[in-house]
């Protein structure tokens, strides 16, 4: 494969963090509310080659030879396998996946290795195959408990699938499993959040993601609100809901480190995600995926079929890139970290900013203490607007 142009972009001899996501294509069938890229056999029927599991397999492991001669010799501290529903190609190709980045970079000591799961195609045979290969963490999306909500997201697990799984997961010897919760969604009630908050606490996971419904354009759900046929989300109900997250994630010992994310300790956050937040560098692997190394970004071609073809012919699968100048890369690192519960350091801010985080800390959206001690971290309010808080931190002006 023709090796990713940087640019003139260094490596970073002293390298942060790097992970490897790898992106699975396939779904079984389309959520009405997702609009990753992903795809169902109907949709890639007669697409040709990489289409198929295994043809995406053999294009995912051109595209990596191709990453170890761009990276060079650096260790994969995490890997995150994503999509899409990567269960649905079972156990021996995700540990094939694995297998291949083993074998062009290595991982570190101690590296973490998740998968995401759909309940729906998992058994304890496919998480014993996951801990045989080597996964250290497994995400399911569970989204909720109630049969009704689970039916306007298109989703196809039964309500108490997703808990049966993550306790199978545990039982495998997984070592860290989180649970994926979508609230605010049109017809949920505060009982049908609770009901799903419980069912996560019997679940015995260490981890719980929780996103507030976004309706994104050209998706299922969104032609379904603009007929009426549904109620588009209300912002106060969602800030509501996720009071009521918040309270009993806490009271039952799992804590907020990032705005949608909380863990039992600091083992079991999610290490991949967290050098997304903390200008890590990671490859992204498969069709679409994105990519960070050195201060470029870049994106590959989205259909598998045109990513397989690509590599096929020696030809990187790239689509675009853009290159991250010192301004662009303030922006992004005050907007990534102060979703943090480690915030941000207030020397990161130019002076309109810091006059801007105490204006914030007096209206009760940053934390009073933490900003005295040189950083700005959100309190729970903050995390409500958490957008407008970034918004005026970045655009705040000389009094």
């Amino acid at each position: 494969m023709a090796a990713a142009n940087l640019d003139g972009v260094p490596v970073p001899e002293s390298p942060a963090p790097f992970g490897v996501y790898v992106h699975v294509p396939f779904c079984a069938s389309r959520c009405g509310y997702c609009d990753f890229n992903t795809y169902t056999a109907d949709e890639l029927s007669g697409s040709g080659s990489g289409t198929s599991p295994d043809g995406w397999l053999d294009a995912v492991r051109r595209e990596l030879a191709g990453a170890a001669e761009v990276v060079g010799e650096r260790a994969v501290d995490t890997v995150f396998v994503g999509g899409g529903t990567p269960s649905l190609i079972g156990a021996q190709r995700l540990g094939a996946v694995l297998d291949a980045i083993r074998a062009e970079f290595g991982l570190a000591p101690g590296a973490e290795v998740t998968t995401e799961s759909n309940p729906e195609s998992t058994s304890p045979e496919f998480f014993a195959g996951l801990v045989e290969a080597g996964f250290t963490r497994v995400s399911l999306g569970m989204q909720s408990a109630a049969p009704h909500v689970l039916q306007i997201l298109d989703r196809r697990h039964t309500p108490g699938r997703a808990v049966a799984a993550a306790q199978e997961a545990r039982a495998a010897g997984i070592g860290h499993v989180n649970l994926d919760l979508i609230y605010s969604t049109p017809g949920e009630t505060d009982d049908d959040l609770r009901a799903s908050l419980d069912a996560v606490l019997s679940a015995g996971v260490d981890h719980v993601s929780a996103y507030s419904l976004i309706v994104e354009d050209g998706t299922a759900l969104a032609r379904r609100v603009r007929r009426g046929e549904l109620a588009a989300p209300d912002d106060d109900v969602a800030a509501a809901r996720y009071e009521i997250i918040d309270d009993t994630l806490s009271a039952a010992g799992l804590r907020w480190y990032e705005v949608s994310n909380w863990a039992a300790d600091d083992a079991a956050a999610c290490r991949h995600n967290l050098g997304y937040w903390l200008d890590g560098d990671w490859w992204g692997a498969g069709p679409g995926a994105h990519s960070h190394l050195g201060g470029r970004r870049w994106w590959n071609v989205k259909h598998p079929a045109r990513y397989a073809a690509m590599l096929a012919v020696g030809e990187a699968p790239e689509a675009g890139h853009e290159i991250l100048g010192p301004q662009e890369q303030a922006t992004e690192r005050v907007m990534l970290r102060l979703r943090l519960a480690t915030g941000l350091d207030l020397d990161l801010l130019d002076a309109p900013g810091r006059e801007a985080a105490r204006r914030a800390a007096a209206e009760g959206l940053l934390d009073q203490t933490a900003l005295a001690a040189g950083r700005a971290i959100l309190t729970r309010r903050g995390r409500l607007l958490a957008d407008r808080v970034v918004t005026d931190l970045l655009t705040a002006v000389p009094a």
